[in-house]
This record gives structure tokens, C-alpha cells and sequence, in this order.
């Protein structure tokens, strides 16, 4: 009898994790998938305890899959497990939070546009930082970025800075940005580790930070109770945001990385902006206006320069 190929007898799983360029698809639609879902149930769930359902949910969905690796790990996490805990804090509970509270008063669109400048603003911060060298173009390509979501946060009226006339979820979102990218920046500081012991932690850290801002808000910790009468609707978004966007975009990623290198997945992450604002006007019937448009070709044109500099600074280093 002829023995059956072998990768027939490797699960869906397996085999899906050994297609890097259908993982660096899944990861950002699932993140470009967050801003939709919040945007789902603004009204329905206070942001705060949005947050902190999402990571609590999402410490409790990945301790099971990570425990071997943080008892290999524990050394590790004993050393550095306030630092470990301070990435989720930033980089999962701030983020969301502010990203969470902008959607009270902005489109899901605005927010997805936004979101595009993240590329340009962790170039331009590790130029500021890190004094890492960036060519002019790449500067030009930081400028252009900017002024594209300074035209999406004044809907399309940049004189509106001039008054401060901005609105109020945009400028939320923006703090989104500028938190995930202090976040980003600080990852080069990462202790060595495996990429499941550190999530498992930095989730650990962001559930402790939404449940701390969950206690200190409005309705304080009681507003848990209202989850018992939550609708489906806020029940499935919790869930989503807490096992795609958490978990499985951030395993999807750093398992196409590792397949392909971190230049060539670095550009999927461009693909948040546009699944998010596809999912914004199918899902939620957002419109489109003019200055949307224009924002989103300043942006591009910002990251293709930035994107082309870098490709022929590679060339001549080579």
C-alpha cells in the first residue's frame, strides 16, 4: 500500500502555519477587525470595561496554550516580569483603551485612516530616539503621513488646529498611535524569550492594568455586573477582540516573520487601515467622504517613499 503523502497527515492547523503570506493576510484583518467590533457596540459597553473583559478573556484563552513555555521560561519572567508586564500595560491596555474611547465620537474610519500613520510615526520616533539614520526621502515620507492624519483628524479642514477645533475621539486615537508606538520602540528591549511566555505575560499586565482603570472609572468595578445582561452582540465582540486581534494576529505575525523575515512582513501591517475601513463601510455602513480619500493617498505616498528609501539603503549596504 502506498504511504500517503506526508503533509496529509499533518493537521489544518500545521499546515496553515506554514503559509507565511495567508498568515501576514489574517493578522491584519484581524487587527483592522478591532476598530469595527468596538465601533459595533459604542453605546453598549463602556469602553473601560470593554478593555478589560478583552484582556482578562485573553489571559485566560492563552495560559493554557503557553504554560510549557513559561515554566522553560521562568527565570526569564522572574527577572524582568514588572518590565514583561509594562509591555501589555502600553502596548495592549493603552492602546486599545484610547483607542476603544476615540470610537465613542469618531468613525471607525477616521480611526482606521489614522492608524495608517503608525509605519511614520515609529520611523520618525526612532529617528528622534534612537538617532537611527533615515534618509530625507524618509523624513518627506514621515511629513506626509502626518499631515495626512492631521487632515483626517480636522475632517478635512486643517485651519481647524488653528482653534483647536479637533475632535475629541480622533485626538483618543491618535494617543492610540503614539502609545503603540512607544510600545513598538521599547521591543527592541524585549528580553529573549519565547514569543508565547512574553504575550502570556504582557497580557497578564494589560488584564491587571484594564481591571486597575476599570476600578478607577465612573462606574468602578460594579460595572461588571452589567455584563449579565449584555446583549449577543457585546458578548461576541468581547470575544473576538479577545482571541483574534489578541492572540492569534500576534501568533499569525510572528510565525510569518520568522518564515519570511521581518522586511518582508514589515509592509502587511499596512493592510490594517484598508481592512478596517473596508469593515467600516460593509459591516457598518460608514460613507466615505473626499478628504478620506485625499488622507489615504497622502499616507501611501508617505509610506511607499519611506518603504522605497529603506529598500535602497538595503541595496547599497548589500
Amino acid at each position: 500500500m502506498t504511504k500517503p503523502p506526508e503533509n496529509q497527515n499533518r493537521g489544518i492547523s500545521a499546515r496553515l502555519l506554514d503559509q507565511p503570506y495567508l498568515l501576514l493576510i489574517l493578522a491584519p484583518l484581524f487587527w483592522g477587525g478591532n476598530v469595527v467590533a468596538a465601533k459595533l457596540v459604542v453605546g453598549e459597553i463602556d469602553p473601560i470595561l470593554l478593555l478589560a473583559s478583552r484582556c482578562v478573556l485573553a489571559t485566560a484563552v492563552i495560559l493554557p496554550f503557553a504554560w510549557r513555555y513559561l515554566l522553560a521560561d521562568w527565570a526569564v519572567v522572574r527577572r524582568h516580569w514588572l518590565v514583561l508586564m509594562a509591555f501589555g500595560a502600553i502596548g495592549y491596555a493603552l492602546f486599545n483603551v484610547f483607542l476603544y474611547m476615540g470610537l465613542t465620537t469618531t468613525t471607525a474610519v477616521n480611526s482606521a485612516i489614522e492608524q495608517a500613520s503608525l509605519p511614520m510615526l515609529i520611523l520618525g520616533a526612532n529617528f528622534i530616539v534612537f538617532r537611527v539614520r533615515a534618509r530625507l526621502i524618509q523624513i518627506v515620507g514621515v511629513l506626509l503621513a502626518i499631515s495626512g492624519v492631521i487632515l483626517t483628524a480636522t475632517h478635512g479642514d486643517p485651519t481647524r488646529l488653528l482653534t483647536l477645533d479637533v475632535n475629541v475621539g480622533d485626538g483618543f486615537v491618535i494617543l492610540a498611535c503614539l502609545a503603540y508606538t512607544t510600545y513598538t520602540l521599547a521591543l527592541r528591549f524585549r528580553p529573549k524569550m519565547h514569543i508565547m511566555s512574553f504575550m502570556a505575560v504582557s497580557f497578564f499586565g494589560a488584564a491587571v492594568t484594564g481591571v486597575i482603570m476599570l476600578a478607577f472609572s465612573g462606574g468602578g468595578l460594579g460595572q461588571v455586573t452589567t455584563l449579565a445582561h449584555a446583549s449577543p452582540t457585546v458578548w461576541a465582540v468581547i470575544a473576538y477582540v479577545a482571541i483574534f486581534p489578541s492572540m492569534f494576529s500576534q501568533v499569525s505575525y510572528a510565525r510569518g516573520v520568522e518564515l519570511v523575515g521581518a522586511n518582508r512582513a514589515a509592509p502587511s501591517h499596512n493592510l490594517i487601515p484598508v481592512f478596517g475601513t473596508l469593515g467600516s463601510v460593509i459591516i457598518l455602513g460608514e460613507r466615505l467622504e473626499l478628504y478620506h480619500y485625499i488622507a489615504a493617498a497622502i499616507i501611501i505616498c508617505g509610506i511607499v517613499l519611506a518603504e522605497w528609501a529603506a529598500r535602497r539603503k538595503i541595496s547599497a549596504q548589500a
